[in-house]
């Protein structure tokens, strides 16, 4: 029995020790900062620090990759999880989204936040400082409710400036 205990232990190392090599891709793209979202919402506003603090890791081109992140299978998780993130909304390229898709990716943020489904409970896990308040929620969907605002008044402006 030890001996079987001692081999399958040898075997769990180096499985481990194996899949250190199998390295995914952390990259950071190169950002233009006139396009983020920080740079439409303007920093003053209460919502970049929120998104900055509790989203950026895997909503931006600006992932901080702390240690455990070089850790297979952490690694393959997290990579994975700025990866999809990113295809979902990218707060660092604002600007190519159309002022229609803003208005929606930042209805679903209301949403997402609002029902714990954003951040994950496994990343907050992690990181603790980017679990959301009361409050972060509420300047998430106030943005949300901005943005409509300023889209509805939008054509009012466009038909008023071509009289």
């Amino acid at each position: 029995m030890k001996r079987r205990l001692k081999q399958a232990a040898i075997v769990i190392v180096v499985v481990f020790a194996a899949a250190q090599l199998i390295r995914p891709d952390r990259a950071n793209p190169a950002t233009d900062a006139s396009h983020s979202i920080q740079a439409h919402v303007g920093t003053t506003s209460e919502l970049i620090p929120v998104l900055n603090r509790a989203c950026g890791d895997c909503h931006s081109n600006e992932t901080v990759w702390p240690w455990y992140t070089q850790v297979a299978p952490t690694s393959w998780l997290m990579a994975y999880a700025v990866s999809e993130g990113r295809k979902a909304v990218n707060f660092s390229e604002w600007a190519a989204y159309s002022p229609a898709q803003q208005q929606m990716l930042l209805t679903e943020s209301c949403r997402d936040a609002s029902s714990g489904k954003m951040p994950s409970g496994i990343y907050t896990a992690l990181r603790p400082e980017a679990k959301l308040s009361t409050r972060d929620v509420e300047t998430i969907c106030a943005a949300s409710r901005e943005t409509k605002a300023t889209a509805a008044e939008s054509p009012d402006d466009n038909s008023s400036s071509a009289r």
